[in-house]
Formats: structure tokens, C-alpha cells, sequence
């Protein structure tokens, strides 16, 4: 109990120094494919149906509500148009809501035909961006007793002035699709990069986040790329990495889809050293799906603090029934 008492100080500790003097990163789901409008605007609308996504993340459990993620999004194609729209609402508290940030954003993306298989989306996003402060939950060094560990009610740290923050934010991307053999996908996260400063500091800004991610579809039941039938066997390379301010982070790993089950397996790095294993598995039956997984930690932190559970569910919908007006979807995983 003393130990989980220590880490869990150490922990609030650098979190009140990352509130007062480091940028923000952003929150990251292991499952991203199941968090398709977050990780890329451009696959807005890149199904044959409309859809629903809600996603769960609670990062290091054994700290109490140390990261907790809840993100809801709806999406769904205009083929007269050749669009798709969507809207996303995430809301990441840290430290038990010291720190809460809510995201709420507005969607578009069009889908472009280049030849018979080869499909390039273009999205942009509009998002409302708000962070939040509270104060009183922070922990600061001079708070904590170093003989007994107590901690008192009086810090000589000075409280900002401004404690509620709201700005306006943008983002883009693009992927490119080759029938339902293969995939290359590109965003670009906080393009002006608004000020999140508690402090008034025009330094401290949302830093500007790129990702590519893409994959491939491996037939297994018929030896070839792609082409897959409802009862063929697919194993599912794929590879994301990101970028944000000096933070970089490379996720590998695969997929094994024989439906109505998908089992996952990935390996995260964040370049500095190894992260943890991310173990998956999902169910996908007609027209809804739900997967779990839990990240394994590797790094010392990690490890101590139990890694992250993820729940993620989708349904898919549609919303009219006109075989005229068709759309090619563009194959990414379903996790």
C-alpha cells in the first residue's frame, strides 16, 4: 500500500509539473481504427453506412482515475456528392479531473476516384477546444511531509489567474485506398496551434501533431491481396506513428480476422524506450462490433501502474436504402 501510495505521489507531483510548464500532448487510444474520425478526418463517411463509435480508456487503473478517455463520434457518406460529414465529442480527465479537457468538433471530407481501385479521401475538422484547471486537486513537493509522507492543505505555489480555457482548432488529413488490398493514410493535428497557458504565457500552445498510419489486407484463405469474401482469413499488417512536438511514438503490429472474431497484437515505442504490448480482442457480428484490450506496460511506470484497459463498440447503420447512390468504402481495420 506505501509503495502504490508513493508512486501515486510521484505521479500527482509530475503532473502539477507538466499543468504549469510543459505543452500538452494528446490523449492516445490504443484501438484507433475503432476511433476512426480521432485518428483521421478524411475517413469520415468512408463506409457504405452511417455509424456510431464509442470508445473507453482508462489508462494506469491502479492509480485512482489517473487517465480516464471517453469519446463519442457519428459519421456518415453523401455518395451524391461524393462527401462524408461527421461530428466528434472526447472528453480526458487527468488526476481525477484536475485537469479536464473536452473536444467537440465538426467534420467534412470528400472522396475522390482517381481510377477503378484507387480511391483518395481529403478531411478537414473544425474543433472547439476547452481545458479546464482545478486547482485544489493538485499536489506540489512542498505540500508532501518527507518523514511520514502526510500531505498538508498549504503550498507556496501561486494559482493562475485564468483556470478555464476555450479556443478553436483545425485539422486535416488525407488517405488513399487501393481497392481492399492496401492503405496509406496522413494527418495533421492543431494547425495553428492555440494557446492552452493557465499562466498567460504565449509560449505554452497546443504543438502540432502529424500521424501516418497504413497497412495491408493479406488473404490467407486464397493467398492473395485483398478480395476478401465474409469467410475468408485475413491477417492484417499494420504500422502508425506520430509525431508531436519531441514526443515520438511507433505502434506495429497485426491483425488476425476470421469473423466474427478479430484477435490484435502490437508493439508501442516511443523511441526513447519500449512502452508496451497491446493485446486485443474484438467480435464484429452483422452489424455491430466490440472489442477490448489491454496494454501490457513495459516501461517502469507502466508496469507499476497496470497498464490501460480500452472498450470500444460500433454500429453501423443505414440510414436509406437507394442502389443508385453507392459508395466505395475504403478498408481499414475495425480496431
Amino acid at each position: 500500500m506505501l509503495r502504490n501510495r508513493l508512486v501515486q505521489l510521484i505521479i500527482l507531483f509530475s503532473f502539477s509539473l507538466i499543468v504549469s510548464s510543459v505543452k500538452a500532448q494528446d490523449p492516445q487510444f490504443s484501438q484507433f481504427y475503432a476511433n476512426p474520425l480521432y485518428l483521421n478526418p478524411a475517413l469520415a463517411g468512408a463506409t457504405e453506412c452511417a455509424r456510431v463509435n464509442l470508445n473507453y480508456r482508462n489508462q494506469w487503473p491502479s492509480l485512482t482515475k489517473a487517465y480516464i478517455t471517453y469519446s463519442v463520434t457519428y459519421d456518415q457518406n453523401l455518395p451524391s456528392i461524393n462527401s462524408g460529414f461527421g461530428v466528434i465529442l472526447m472528453n480526458d480527465r487527468q488526476g481525477d479531473g484536475a485537469l479536464n479537457t473536452t473536444i467537440v468538433g465538426a467534420i467534412y471530407a470528400y472522396n475522390l476516384q482517381v481510377s477503378e481501385g484507387l480511391f483518395i479521401r481529403f478531411g478537414a475538422q473544425a474543433t472547439y477546444y476547452q481545458q479546464r484547471l482545478d486547482w485544489d486537486q493538485l499536489v506540489f513537493a512542498d505540500q508532501i511531509n518527507p518523514i511520514n509522507g502526510s500531505i498538508s492543505n498549504i503550498s507556496n505555489q501561486t494559482p493562475p489567474e485564468n483556470t478555464n480555457i476555450a479556443v478553436a482548432d483545425f485539422s486535416v488529413g488525407t488517405i488513399i485506398g487501393y481497392y481492399d488490398q492496401f492503405f496509406v493514410g496522413f494527418t495533421a493535428d492543431h494547425m495553428t496551434q492555440p494557446s492552452l497557458s493557465f499562466y498567460d504565457n504565449p509560449d505554452d500552445k497546443l504543438p502540432l501533431k502529424l500521424t501516418a498510419h497504413g497497412g495491408i489486407t493479406i488473404n490467407a484463405s486464397r493467398g492473395l491481396l485483398g478480395n476478401v469474401d465474409d469467410n475468408d482469413f485475413m491477417i492484417e499488417p499494420q504500422v502508425l506513428y506520430m509525431y508531436q512536438q519531441n514526443f515520438q511514438q511507433l505502434n506495429a503490429g497485426l491483425y488476425l480476422n476470421k469473423k466474427p472474431f478479430v484477435l490484435g497484437a502490437w508493439f508501442r515505442h516511443n523511441f526513447q524506450n519500449p512502452d508496451a504490448i497491446i493485446v486485443l480482442l474484438g467480435i464484429s457480428f452483422k452489424n455491430i462490433k466490440f472489442g477490448y484490450s489491454y496494454d501490457i506496460g513495459l516501461s517502469k511506470v507502466g508496469g507499476e501502474a497496470l497498464g490501460a484497459h480500452e472498450i470500444s463498440f460500433a454500429w453501423n447503420f443505414c440510414i436509406y436504402n437507394d442502389k443508385k447512390r453507392t459508395i466505395r468504402a475504403i478498408k481499414t481495420p475495425l480496431f
